[in-house]
């Protein structure tokens, strides 16, 4: 693509009017501004289709009794998918920042992701019953550990490369886009009231495979320069001396608080699509969770962006509140609706993705602006795995309080929200606006 069409689909896209925007990157990194934004939002796209494509709420957590392994395995999917890409990072983001340019850890990282994904669509092929799901389960850890490159490495080379009233609109207009092309995707493949077909699985993960693979050759023509290399030593040892952040940066201290109450608005959706699962529903109902995912994207995503680009904060307060609403409601509607009432719950997944699209933004972008340097990948490593940590916890929580009932789990994640969404009231405002 010509450099002039570039910027000129940068201006229109991320609606450029400030020549003074780039005020906290380099002016060599500010020039490369266009063709670095779009680079990664179609990386982002591509990378976010492939989320939705193999969603452990919903494709997968359906996709585990379909091939005949034990429905225990559901209650797994969620912490594995979010503590494995997590709790590494510590010892990642030390090795990490011993290299100057960082791009191609997360090109390594989605690479390996979708070779993952590969993998699970040879299991549901050729495998069936528990080896299947035991499969699927192991996968899914690797493809985990993979993203835990990627997550540290992307924060780090936006924060070098998109400047900071930039980045809010980045990742809120990637899901955008991302939520519209797999939601027209739901539309024409789950149409009927029969149950997904296997060939119709392993379609989705071979796609969603070719997306990480496409994301990974875009991001590798990323413009990156050089940046700091300070404290690159001994990974565990760089690790552990990190912990102190907790201890010594209230700032920082307070928002990994609020970021772990916040978990709410992730862990809460695979409990709605169970509480429809119990009153019966085949393709369709399936289809209707996946729409409501891709549909919360689209029409929210870039708004919370935009609004994160204002203030980080704001969003994830508001986040946080729509999530507590969600849970809460969804759990007293539950206990009082009848039979016949499986269609409420497609709804209420709606409004938690729309809530949780605002939560996942906002701390994203908080994060990144709250910092600058190699304190950004400190800052990244230190609280995804403290959060990888409290997932697991939360998980182990939340299926205790399952055995109860599951309106029981989704009382406990709407007071949870709430909680967060108190503590992120305390946060100081960090965003260029």
């Amino acid at each position: 693509m010509a450099k002039d069409t570039t910027e000129r689909l940068y201006a229109l896209i991320a609606n450029e009017e400030d020549a003074r925007v780039c005020t906290d990157i380099a002016d060599n990194a500010c020039r490369e501004v266009p063709g670095n934004f779009l680079l990664m939002l179609c990386s982002q796209i591509l990378t976010s289709i492939g989320d939705l494509l193999i969603n452990p709420k919903t494709i997968l957590a359906w996709l585990i009794p379909a091939i005949g392994a034990p429905s225990a395995l559901v209650s797994a999917l969620v912490p594995i998918r979010e503590s494995g890409s997590m709790i590494p990072q510590l010892a990642i983001g030390a090795w990490v920042r011993g290299h100057p340019r960082r791009k191609q850890f997360w090109v390594l990282g989605s690479l390996l992701q979708g070779m993952a994904v590969l993998g699970m669509a040879a299991s549901v092929w050729w495998l069936n019953g528990l080896p299947a799901g035991l499969a699927i389960v192991a996968l899914l850890i690797a493809f985990s550990l993979a993203r835990g490159l990627c997550s540290v490495a992307m924060k780090d080379v936006q924060g070098k490369t998109i400047p900071k009233s930039r980045r809010g609109r980045l990742g809120g207009l990637a899901a955008t886009f991302s939520g519209l092309i797999t939601l027209a995707l739901a539309a024409m493949l789950f149409n009927d009231q029969t149950d997904p077909s296997l060939a119709l699985y392993t379609g989705l993960l071979l796609a969603a495979a070719a997306a990480w693979f496409a994301a990974a050759l875009l991001f590798s023509r990323i413009d990156e320069f050089d940046g700091e290399t300070s404290g690159g030593g001994h990974a565990l040892r760089q690790a552990v001396n990190s912990l102190s952040l907790l201890r010594d940066d209230a700032p920082f201290r307070w928002f990994v608080i609020s970021r772990a109450l916040l978990m709410a608005s992730a862990l809460g959706s695979p409990f709605i699509v169970v509480l429809a699962q119990q009153q019966g529903g085949g393709e369709l109902v399936l289809g209707s969770f996946v729409m409501a995912a891709s549909l919360a994207s689209a029409v929210s995503a870039s708004i919370w962006g935009f609004m994160a680009d204002a203030s980080s904060r704001r969003v994830m307060i508001r986040g946080g509140a729509l999530a507590s609403l969600a849970c809460l409601g969804t759990a007293g509607f539950a206990q009082w609706a009848g039979e016949g009432s499986q269609w409420f719950f497609p709804l209420a997944f709606f409004v938690l993705s729309v809530a949780h699209a605002g939560v996942r933004i906002g701390r994203k972008t908080y994060l990144v602006d709250m910092a600058g340097g190699n304190k950004r990948t400190d800052y990244t490593a230190v609280s995804n795995t403290v959060i990888g940590l409290l997932l697991l916890l939360a998980g182990g929580l939340s299926a205790l309080a399952s055995l109860f009932s599951t309106e029981a789990v989704l009382w406990l994640l709407g007071g949870m929200g709430l909680a967060g969404t108190l503590a992120s009231l305390r946060l100081k405002e960090v965003s260029a606006a």
